[in-house]
C-alpha cells in the first residue's frame, strides 16, 4: 500500500513523527508532503527547527527509504493526479485551516490537491485535527469533509488503558490512524482488553 502523509501546522507534530516511524514494514511507500507552518510547528516541537526545511525526513526524525518528499507547492508532483495509484491520505495534524480549505475544495497546494484526489477518487482520508475549543465553522467543516468521505480523527486519546507516560496517549491516536486505514496494530490494548482485567 502507498499513502500520502500530509503535516500542516497545528501543534502535534508528534503524531505525524509516531505515525511516520511505524510505517516501515506496514505501508509499501510513504509520499511525505510538509506545509509551511507545519514545518515550523514540527521543528518547534520536535526540537528540531536547525534542519535544513527540505529535509522533511530529518524534520520530523522519520528513518526509511520508503519515504518519498514532495515540496507543498509542487503541483506537478505525481500524488497531484487521481492517475497516480496512491491508496490514502492521512492528514497529521490537520490544522482548522487545511480542514477548511479542503471542506471548499480549494486546492491551492500539493496537500490541497492530494486530499481533492481521494475526496474525488472515493479513497480513505484521514484527519487528524487538533483544535480546542471547536468553532461553529470548525464543526461545519468537520461534517462538510464527512459528507464528501473523509474520517475525521480528533487527535483526542482515551485514558481507559490507563497510560503513565505521554507516549502511551500519542500512540493511543497513532492506533487509531491506522485502524482507520485498515491496517491492525496493537500499541496500547483496547477497551475490551481492559474491560476484562477489571
Amino acid at each position: 500500500m502507498d499513502i500520502v502523509v500530509a503535516v500542516t501546522g497545528a501543534s502535534g507534530a508528534v503524531y505525524a513523527r509516531r505515525f511516520l516511524e511505524l510505517t516501515k514494514g506496514r505501508i509499501d511507500k510513504v509520499h511525505l508532503v510538509v506545509s509551511e507552518h507545519g514545518r515550523e510547528v514540527a521543528g518547534l516541537e520536535l526540537g528540531t527547527a536547525g534542519v535544513a526545511t527540505e529535509d522533511l525526513r530529518a524534520l520530523l526524525q522519520a528513518q526509511g527509504e520508503h519515504i518519498v518528499e514532495h515540496q507543498d507547492g509542487d503541483l506537478t508532483a505525481p500524488i497531484a493526479s487521481g492517475s497516480s495509484a496512491w491508496a490514502a491520505m492521512v492528514v497529521v495534524p490537520c490544522s482548522m485551516g487545511t480542514l477548511g480549505r479542503i471542506a471548499a475544495g480549494v486546492a491551492n497546494s500539493l496537500i490541497m490537491r492530494a486530499a481533492d484526489v481521494a475526496l474525488k477518487e472515493r479513497r480513505p482520508l484521514v484527519l487528524v485535527c487538533r483544535e480546542t475549543p471547536l468553532s461553529l465553522i470548525h464543526l461545519r467543516n468537520m461534517v462538510a469533509v464527512t459528507e464528501a468521505g473523509a474520517t475525521v480523527l480528533p487527535a483526542a486519546p482515551g485514558w481507559y488503558h490507563r497510560p503513565t507516560d505521554v507516549s502511551q496517549l500519542v500512540d493511543f491516536v497513532v492506533q487509531r490512524i491506522y485502524q482507520a486505514l485498515g491496517i491492525g496494530l496493537e500499541l496500547v490494548p483496547g477497551w475490551a482488553a481492559e474491560a476484562e482485567g477489571q
